[in-house]
């Protein structure tokens, strides 16, 4: 049988390594007790996790059943001169959908941000053809819930009735299916309770936005359903390269012509799921022939999604719905490797908790440790080691990453706007030759915000944040989007700096000052 998903490994280290660790999952029959849901595959500690988290297996029968509702609901939409979605969400809930539709080249416009400027992008378009989509498995999520609120009060002030133009994808039983019921709301899909929001991308969450903008999801879920997950398969040969390689940043080189965004999900997947308890893999996105790629270092695995094989990194071809499903169980496959719950995300919510803990407390900024040129400069205690420069505070924070660590790049910024900050990445990983991420805030905290704190601690830490010239109030709520940015960043940091990692914040006061920044780190 063809299989629609092929994994190839280049070098024989990483042959032996991986199919070495193949043979030993093949005599533990980890393929079958995964097909029966074995929660015990993981160890005891994860067990109770685990039973309740494996639904993504089945996630393709069980999104066929509400296909039909989704298909007359969009069918619905278009002849009310509804066809302009946008999304809210967040970590899975958003990242999937994107990648979904820009492979299908349909537009959506997805919200994943508290930046005032990026929330008032969003409602810039024509409301009387919009419909949103709000995705969260409970509602409680601060981000989505504060977007939810905006746009019903957009659409009421615009004469229309919110609560036909808002559909809720949520779990079932949870406040936010109570609330969506309560409203009113167009439509409620519920998804499967038994799927993590990383794994989601073949449920509800990653279905409902994509088809409601035009894709056709039911060929994504046949590609999906095409994948052979019996025996000895090629999802199981990549959760074996991944956690036997013996290298734990995985460097991901994705063709962005024909999986546009897709590294974006698998960080986000492999970043959650692994990076705990001290260790875990971290994902790296890059672009083409970016520094990682050209000489990986000995603790780099490079994996090139739709591309060559690369001599010493793995290769994996296929379309998105098999790729989708390929990964979400190499993933699981690799924390069995790497003896760690795939499912939990432990530190995912502390920083949650401090952003929360300083929107109630509403304290003033710390002071800055200097002010440089419209930059104002705080660090972790004894970082800037006297420097009272932009350049010196950065060159100090370089100098310092670890022979064997990463530098972490985040940005609390408009990622439209502002999007070409993004550039700065690869300078940065040429002039330090150690892999460098880069996270649009607050996106991130659901997906390698996981791994910054819960990973193997090596991390160095870059945060960009700016003045809001104009700030966008909250409906019923207390704090305004730029007041909640600036607790999620600040918290972001205070969490870093408690469990002893190296923080760099340059704030910048305006777009010249931001000019500056990208100029000494470019």
């Amino acid at each position: 049988m063809t299989q629609p998903i092929e994994v190839d490994l280049g070098g024989p280290a990483l042959r032996a390594a991986a199919e070495g660790a193949r043979e030993v999952l093949l005599a533990d029959d980890v393929p079958g007790r995964l097909a029966a849901h074995d929660a015990t595959l993981w160890g005891k500690d994860a067990e109770e996790e685990a039973a309740i988290r494996l639904g993504w297996l089945d996630a393709v029968a069980v999104s066929r059943t509400f296909l039909p509702d989704l298909t007359a609901l969009r069918d619905a939409l278009r002849a009310e001169g509804v066809d302009t979605v946008v999304l809210c969400g967040m970590g899975g809930s958003s990242l999937a959908p994107e990648v979904i539709c820009k492979t299908a080249g349909v537009p959506l416009t997805v919200l994943d941000s508290t930046h005032p400027d990026q929330v008032r992008a969003a409602l810039a378009g024509d409301l009387s053809r919009t419909v949103v989509v709000v995705s969260s498995k409970s509602g409680g999520t601060l981000e989505t819930d504060s977007q939810r609120r905006v746009f019903a009060a957009a659409f009421t002030a615009a004469g229309i009735d919110a609560s036909q133009r808002i559909v809720v994808v949520t779990d079932p039983g949870s406040p936010f299916s109570k609330l969506a019921a309560e409203e009113g709301y167009r439509a409620v899909f519920l998804a499967d309770p038994h799927v993590g929001g990383r794994y989601s991308a073949l449920t509800a969450f990653g279905l409902v936005p994509s088809a409601l903008a035009g894709v056709d999801v039911e060929a994504l879920l046949g590609a999906a359903a095409a994948v052979d997950l019996s025996g000895d398969s090629p999802a199981l040969l990549l959760g074996a390269a991944l956690g036997a390689s013996g290298r734990d940043k995985v460097v991901l080189d994705a063709d962005a012509s024909s999986l546009p965004g897709f590294g974006d999900w698998a960080e986000q997947l492999i970043a959650e799921s692994t990076g705990k308890q001290g260790t875990g893999l971290l994902p790296v996105v890059v672009e083409p022939d970016a520094p990682e790629v050209r000489w990986p270092a000995d603790d780099v695995h490079v994996v090139r999604i739709s591309g060559a094989t690369p001599e010493l990194g793995t290769a994996v071809s296929g379309s998105l719905g098999a790729q989708f499903l390929a990964w979400e169980y190499a993933t699981a496959v690799a924390g069995r490797l790497l003896s760690i719950d795939p499912f939990d995300q432990p530190d995912v919510e502390s920083a949650k908790k401090a952003a929360r803990g300083l929107l109630d407390s509403t304290p003033g900024p710390d002071p800055a440790d200097f002010v440089d040129g419209g930059v104002e400069v705080r660090a972790t205690p004894g970082l800037l080691q006297g420097e009272t420069t932009v350049e010196g505070a950065v060159a100090a924070l370089l100098d310092g990453v670890d022979p064997r660590g990463y530098l972490a790049v985040m940005a609390y910024v408009d990622r439209l706007r502002d999007a070409g900050l993004a550039a700065v990445r690869a300078p940065l990983a040429r002039r330090i030759e150690r892999p460098v991420t880069f996270g649009w805030g607050p996106r991130f905290l659901h997906s390698t915000g996981q791994f910054h704190k819960g990973g193997t601690p090596v991390g160095s830490f870059l945060q960009i944040t700016g003045a809001i010239t104009e700030d966008l109030a909250i409906p019923d709520r207390a704090f305004t989007f730029g007041e909640l940015i600036a607790a999620q960043a600040a918290g972001d940091a205070a969490v870093l700096a408690d469990h002893g990692r190296p923080v760099l914040r340059l704030h910048v006061v305006d777009a010249a000052a931001l000019d500056k920044v990208r100029a000494v780190l470019g």
